[in-house]
């Protein structure tokens, strides 16, 4: 199995808070027919003027996510998962140069191997454009990225480095390279929203066949959003996440939620309705009733919010839309028997 030093990652700030991923290249040798046992070292940082080994690295805003200790990701209602690889800018001709010589120099990946690859990259009969260096500043070597999360086909994209030049499109006969629609699947990997703690009354304790009503702080829960972006192609695109739908379930069989769905829905900006004085013998619009106490231990009520979740981007102007997404937490309840005092 092919060995690789990886001295320094492929990782550098573009901006602040940005999030730039290294190319799947810097985890893998490549072998064809000869030992593929060669390190490859990718250097991170900045090359004089250029960008090293993250020329298509992806750049988070997340100035509109949700923030916060109790801030979580969202889990997909469905089996969707992230881009787990893709092809985008990476290096420029000097760049790829710096990469592979030194694997060439080490004469440990094979001389099978070394000689295609000399013969890819070289241009014996005039050496001003070995790496393609004649086209300096008009297009990239491009090269395979993954997703930081390490989704099922991670290592999938195994295409060598592949030259595409400015303005062009890159080859239709290679998959995953990178599109607004996987921008906006890694933006989904990234959308964190609020925790889901309701706010109950009665608070701290409630009582056995006394309805609980239930509700969300209408400040908090509004859409998130990140944008996800390859600067040096011109192409962005914004995921978004906006609650929809609060469930409960009260952590007992014993217990009767509102409405029976045990779904409540958003109505004009909020969740539920906060209890008032005067409200005892009605209905909540959302909560729950306990019909047995929880003894000296307390029950575990779990809410869970819905996300629906879209997204636009370069060319797309219409709502896209992506699986909702959920995020719960559970809060300790304690029911007690209401007393009665006989005289």
């Amino acid at each position: 199995m092919p060995v690789l030093t990886y001295r320094s990652p492929a990782v550098v700030a573009l901006t602040a808070g940005a999030l730039l991923l290294c190319p799947v290249q810097a985890f893998a040798g490549y072998g064809h027919g000869g030992s593929s046992n060669g390190n490859e070292t990718v250097e991170g940082g900045q090359d004089g003027q250029n960008i090293s080994a993250t020329a298509g690295a992806v750049v988070y805003d997340r100035s509109k996510n949700g923030s916060g200790q109790s801030a979580g990701p969202v889990t997909a209602s469905s089996n969707w998962t992230p881009p787990a690889c893709w092809y985008a800018p990476t290096y420029s001709p000097e760049e790829l140069q710096k990469v592979k010589e030194p694997v060439w120099e080490a004469e440990s990946t094979g001389y099978e191997w070394d000689a295609e690859q000399r013969a890819k990259y070289l241009n014996k009969d005039d050496p001003s454009k070995d790496f393609n260096k004649d086209k300096t500043g008009k297009g990239y070597w491009w090269g395979s990225y993954v997703n930081k999360s390490y989704p099922p086909g991670w290592d999938s994209c195994t295409e060598d480095y592949f030259w595409v030049d400015t303005g062009d499109d890159p080859p239709a006969n290679i998959p995953n390279t990178i599109t607004p629609e996987i921008l906006a699947g890694l933006a989904y990997n990234e959308i964190r929203v609020p925790s889901t703690k309701v706010t109950l009354a009665p608070a701290g304790e409630t009582k056995v066949n006394l309805p609980t009503w239930a509700w969300l702080d209408a400040a908090q829960f509004k859409p998130v959003s990140v944008t996800a972006s390859v600067p040096v192609l011109g192409m962005e695109a914004t995921t978004v996440a906006e609650p929809v739908s609060l469930r409960i379930e009260p952590g007992t069989a014993d217990a009767q939620v509102y409405p029976a769905s045990g779904v409540c829905t958003f109505v004009n900006g909020r969740i539920g309705e906060p209890y008032a004085a005067g409200k005892a013998g009605q209905t909540p619009p959302c909560g729950v009733k306990y019909l047995r106490s929880s003894g000296d231990g307390s029950y575990p009520l779990r809410a869970t919010i819905t996300w629906k979740i879209h997204w636009t981007g370069t060319g797309v102007a219409q709502e896209q839309p992506l699986p909702d997404g959920e995020f719960g937490a559970e809060q300790a309840v304690v029911v007690q028997e209401i007393q009665a005092v006989n005289r």
